[in-house]
């Protein structure tokens, strides 16, 4: 008999980090909770680093998932977003390795064909597939839902089982 796993994921940024938790027990799928680490761009890069580990660590301490999934990091245009975005992961990977949390990590198109079925869905077929699959209406800003489409997409690419949803 397959015991209950809590799944963390998470969207970085250095703006907005946006975290979801889901549930699996045996092929049973639900929502646990979501929210937002919202970090002042007034501040200077460490701050910013420090306060989304904090954010975690306070989201650790409350929910203690059994894994962690996060989005892996895409070079765009812009060479500095990028790097900037890395600094973020960094933070992530490092809070999550100081509670022995193992973290996976998925491309992005690999979590929309995942969670809709193609490797290029938009923010909004996204917040809405997660919505049908988690039986809940995720609102907000897609940060949050994105974060629950990374802890789906490990649910399915990981387990390597049909997931059914409960409410």
């Amino acid at each position: 008999m397959n015991a209950c796993k809590k799944i963390l994921g998470i969207d970085p940024g250095l703006i907005n980090t946006g975290w979801g938790i889901i549930s699996l027990d045996g092929n049973s799928l639900s929502h646990v909770d979501h929210g937002l680490i919202k970090v002042r761009t007034d501040i200077d890069l460490a701050e910013r680093l420090l306060l989304i580990s904090k954010g975690l660590t306070e989201i650790l301490s409350k929910y203690n998932p059994d894994e962690c999934s996060i989005e892996k990091t895409f070079v765009n245009n812009n060479a500095l977003s990028s790097l900037k975005l890395g600094h973020a992961r960094g933070a992530i990977l490092l809070t999550m390795a100081r509670y022995n949390l193992r973290c996976f990590e998925y491309a992005p198109n690999q979590i929309k064909k995942s969670v809709v079925g193609r490797g290029h869905a938009d923010k909004t077929q996204i917040a809405h597939m997660v919505s049908i699959l988690l039986s809940k209406k995720i609102e907000g800003v897609s940060d949050v839902s994105d974060a629950l489409a990374i802890a789906i997409t490990h649910a399915y690419q990981n387990h390597n089982r049909i997931v059914k949803v409960t409410q």
